[in-house]
């Protein structure tokens, strides 16, 4: 049987939470915004009790809430929405990495097109940003720092609450992308200096097409964002559009379920983790990452004189695994994040992202080996 080591793409999704998407989808199907009937009602408290389980995750609250249709759109109404803001005060700088999602790089990309100044941060050799690299950048007209939470590819944790501590004495707003790390590594997200934060449901056992923005309040204000889109008063007339109520209980029911069990989770993660290490060591592999840093349920990592599509290939029927130097078959170029920490781009190549939940089987380790030997030797 082919195990699913692809958990950072999508994880599957909780039976507790596809029991309530499935409910609110055939029997409480109503819509949130009707307010003339009993349908209407029940569907508008099931959505700020799922606004409210987010939140909590957080240490947010439920009017700080925003619901979008993942990470990828909350990104963008963080970064674009307060575009309009900084340009009418005259600050048009922002910071962030050379190894955030393409949602966010790019979004500032159309902003370096709009007259704003990006400086784009390198990480260290383990994947990780220097929290003094940020202070150093910062600029009188510094209008937002932006810095994932978990990268990606690598799963490299970011010091976001040494981040957050030092931006004290700033104005500045913080937006992080916590989409690898919502309902996982709960405590860094929980600081109040973090203004924005943009997180995914189907990356914590959730449904697809569903996420949130967390916009706190800083001296009773939110983040002056605009929205992108127009037609609605909705999500305090940042997302307009019928709430897929569905999809929101189902984050919330994951949200929830994240408090509840993030310490038995991480640890059965982890578990899996190490046997994995201790099986393919034999195999002298290269990590692409400082491994203390990354979280239980990732690894990237290359087997010397393989390239990645030749593994993914080989072990199609052992593992499901995704290219984690993110190689297009239209570009010789690679991972913009193993690039900017200096990795070759021999080994980037090579790169495999392995990643896992506390759901996954291991696979047979055995056969895997003996898959990865006989290319080796084949190289040879």
């Amino acid at each position: 049987m082919v195990v699913y080591l692809d958990c950072a793409a999508t994880a599957p999704v909780d039976s507790r939470v596809s029991k309530e998407v499935i409910k609110y989808t055939d029997y409480e199907f109503g819509n949130a915004g009707s307010r003339s009937h009993d349908f209407g009602n029940r569907a508008k408290s099931a959505v700020e009790k799922a606004r409210s389980k987010v939140a909590k995750v957080v240490n947010a609250n439920r009017g700080e809430i925003i619901f979008t249709s993942g990470a990828t759109e909350s990104n963008n109404l963080a970064i674009l929405g307060l575009s309009d803001y900084g340009l009418k005060i005259g600050k048009n700088h922002i910071i962030s990495t050379r190894i955030e999602h393409k949602s966010v790089l790019e979004s500032l990309d159309i902003l370096t097109n709009r007259g704003f100044k990006v400086t784009l941060l390198t990480p260290n050799s383990g994947g990780w940003i220097e929290p003094k690299t940020v202070i150093n950048a910062l600029q009188d007209n510094t209008l937002l720092v932006s810095v994932m939470q978990v990268n990606n590819e690598t799963g490299v944790i970011q010091p976001i609450k040494a981040i957050a501590s030092l931006l004290k004495q700033h104005g500045t707003y913080f937006h992080v992308d916590a989409a690898q790390g919502f309902g996982k590594e709960i405590k860094e997200i929980t600081e109040k200096r973090i203004d924005m934060i943009s997180l995914s449901g189907h990356k914590i056992y959730g449904p697809k097409g569903i996420g949130a923005l967390v916009i706190r309040r800083r001296d009773g204000k939110r983040p002056p964002l605009v929205p992108l889109m127009y037609g609605g008063g909705q999500e305090l007339g940042l997302r307009p559009g019928t709430l897929p109520v569905p999809l929101i209980v189902g984050l919330g029911k994951a949200a929830e379920l994240s408090i509840k069990e993030a310490l038995e989770r991480n640890m059965q993660s982890l578990r899996f983790k190490k046997m994995a290490l201790n099986r393919l060591s034999v195999l002298n592999p290269v990590f692409n990452g400082d491994l203390e840093k990354t979280v239980p349920q990732m690894i990237n990592i290359t087997f010397p004189g393989i390239l990645a599509d030749e593994a993914m290939e080989a072990l199609n029927e052992i593992v499901a695994i995704s290219n984690g130097s993110a190689c297009t078959s239209t570009s010789d170029s690679c991972s913009h994040v193993l690039g900017s920490m200096g990795i070759s781009q021999t080994q980037s190549l090579g790169a495999l992202r392995l990643s896992w939940c506390h759901l996954t089987k291991h696979p047979d380790w055995d056969s895997f080996i003996e898959v990865i030997k006989k290319l080796q030797t084949e190289v040879h």
